[in-house]
This record gives C-alpha cells, structure tokens and sequence, in this order.
C-alpha cells in the first residue's frame, strides 16, 4: 500500500510538471494526489465500492486543493487537476474500447457504464467540495498565513 502511495505521488507530480504547474508548487500537488488515494486505498478497503471510494476521494482532494490554493494564493485548479490524475479511470477507458474494437459488446457495455459511473462520481466529488464558499477556505489560509 505505501508502495502505491508513493508511485501516486511521483504520477501526481509527473502530470504537474507536465501541465507547467510552478516549481514550487510540485510537492503539495504530489501529496494532495497521494491523500487523494488513500482515501480511495481506505474506502475500497471498508468495502465501499469503487464509486462511492472516487466520490470521497474526490472531494477530499477538492478540499485540500480549495485550502492549498488559499495558503499558497494560486488558484484551485493547479492542486486540483493535478491531484484528480490518479482518480481517472483510464483502464476502464480503454478496456471499454478495446471490448468495442473486438465486438464483445456485453462487456464493452458492462465496462462502459462501471467507467462512466466512476467518472460521474468522481465530477460529484468535485461539485460537493466546490459547494462550500471560497470565504471559509480564505479565512483559514489568513491563519495560516500569520503563523
């Protein structure tokens, strides 16, 4: 499991250097992906299910990134994009068309609706993180700010 963690951490990281997310900023982005899949690692290990699990993991990353961009005076999305990487179900993605290229359409079907269902859960974590006002999370990166 830390093994995991820490390869989603360097996959994090690898897609904000990618994305030109400012030098600084590669470490918090790193850990805020690595969070984001221990939450995931955590809720599939209580059983929850891989939807359920992207939807808590997605919005506790959106929290962390609402916060990081509050302290850091940078906008969410730097935290926020880099940190979904490793919630994206591309597999699915690709074995869904790789059922379609070789006419197995009940499991191209089967693999389609499990993808598009963590790819919605995954959105509805965000939608529920982006909920809460952006006053709440300025006011805690002012405290942290002083300290």
């Amino acid at each position: 499991m830390t093994d995991q963690i820490l390869i989603s951490m360097a996959a994090t990281i690898a897609f904000a250097v990618l994305f030109h997310v400012p030098r600084s900023e590669y470490l918090l982005c790193g850990i805020n992906g690595a969070v984001g899949w221990m939450v995931y690692l955590f809720c599939i290990s209580k059983g929850t299910g891989t939807v359920l699990a992207s939807i808590w993991a997605a919005l506790v990353l959106t929290l962390i990134a609402r916060i990081l961009s509050a302290v850091r005076k940078m906008p969410s999305t730097v935290f926020l994009i880099t940190g979904i990487f490793t919630l994206v179900p591309g597999s699915g993605i690709y074995y869904t068309s790789y059922y379609l290229i070789m006419n197995e359409l009940e499991q191209c079907a089967a693999k389609g609706m499990e993808t598009f269902k963590i790819a919605g859960a995954i959105v509805l974590g965000i939608i529920f993180g982006l909920m809460l006002p952006q006053s709440w999370f300025n006011r805690l990166g002012r405290v942290c700010s002083k300290k």
